[in-house]
């Protein structure tokens, strides 16, 4: 089943010198249980991108849809995770509190304890034992471990990453990689702008968004 579609969208940005157009008309699908990673040169119009596959920015002209629904606003966090370049883990939260965060703003998990979940994807991805430090105390490369951990851990429909490997070393990214992948194999559509060969490898598929349109790699 498509979980994420886009049709025809278009999106320009004004600019002194005339509007820029960054997205000429763009078209994909991503199906639920599958990870798509995003490629193309730099300045091309990834992040732009995601920025409206989640809801934060709506397009020029175009549709889209999360499963099924058309998208006018931000949708809830378990219909659509987003994981952006500059992270947005909550500073006057820790690493654990980010991470839970979905989980205890879901009305269906209202009671239920969310420790034990929290602690194990801590674990995984290397970034236990942080204790009550708060992001702005713990390394940048431990930061971006957590941000993909409060993506997947509610299973989300649909889960947007924006470069999410892009200042992780040899040693940490792999473990973010098999999350991203382990969300896409547990039903979450997931789709991946990035430069990282790691996450190629691990997707199903490859995309490219070059002078505006996507084609397929």
């Amino acid at each position: 089943m498509t979980a994420l579609r886009a049709e025809g969208v278009h999106r320009s940005f004004d600019h002194p010198s005339g509007a820029v157009h960054v997205l000429r008309g763009v078209d994909l699908e991503v199906a639920a249980g599958e990870l798509v990673t995003l490629a193309g040169p730099s300045g091309q119009g990834r992040s732009a991108l995601i920025t409206l596959l989640c809801g934060f920015d709506q397009p020029d002209k175009g549709t889209i849809e999360v499963c099924r629904r058309s998208l006018t606003t931000p949708p809830s966090w378990r219909l659509c995770a987003v994981l952006p370049q500059a992270l947005g883990l909550a500073g006057e939260l820790t690493p654990a509190e980010n991470i839970a965060l979905p989980l205890r703003l879901d009305p269906t998990r209202r009671g239920h304890p969310v420790g034990d979940a929290v602690d194990d994807l801590m674990a995984e991805l290397g970034i236990d034992g942080l204790g009550d430090r708060y992001p702005a105390e713990v390394s940048f490369g431990r930061q971006q471990r957590a941000a993909p951990a409060r993506a997947v851990i509610a299973l989300p429909e649909v889960l947007l990453a924006d470069e999410p490997t892009a200042h992780l070393d040899q040693r940490s990214a792999p473990a973010s990689v098999a999350a991203l992948r382990r969300a896409a194999d547990t039903g979450s559509a997931v789709l991946v702008a990035t430069h990282h060969d790691l996450v190629h490898l691990a997707a199903d598929r490859t995309l490219v968004l070059d002078n505006g349109i996507v084609s397929v790699h």
